[in-house]
């Protein structure tokens, strides 16, 4: 699974899962980091662990596992590191007070709302300006 195959999936996986505000930000050219953050907000910390725990159990069965994970014990933020594609898990306090959203804004804002579920009588809104599609 290459990188944009992988963000896209994991904005599907947390999308599925209930998580706010998914954001998906392409960094390569602005950063030697990775390729993509995936930013989602959960709507309280037992959210944001079921979310890191979903997120992390899926890709697994895909064959695809963390480098790195941390966070897990902080409540408001789980750094989820598949190498090419950083995952960030926020409670809502934590997402404004770090806004990686802003900080990163030099990066490529990808329009997730093609691999979002429209749930029925919903309006469809995504946060963030898009730049350009996966």
């Amino acid at each position: 699974m290459d990188s944009k195959e992988l963000a896209v999936q994991a904005v599907k996986l947390l999308d599925m899962k209930k998580a706010e505000h998914v954001n998906l930000i392409e960094i390569q050219s602005v950063s030697s980091l990775g390729d993509y953050f995936v930013i989602a907000t959960g709507t309280s910390s037992t959210h944001v662990k079921a979310l890191a725990d979903e997120l992390e159990f899926k890709l697994k069965e895909e064959g695809v596992e963390p480098s790195h994970v941390e966070g897990y014990r902080s409540n408001s933020w789980i750094l989820l590191d598949y190498g090419a594609v950083i995952v960030h898990v926020f409670t809502r306090e934590s997402r404004e007070f770090y806004d990686l959203d802003r900080l990163w804004r030099d990066g490529q804002t990808v329009d997730v709302s093609p691999y979002l579920i429209k749930e029925p009588n919903s309006d469809f809104t995504t946060q963030g300006e898009t730049n350009h599609e996966v």
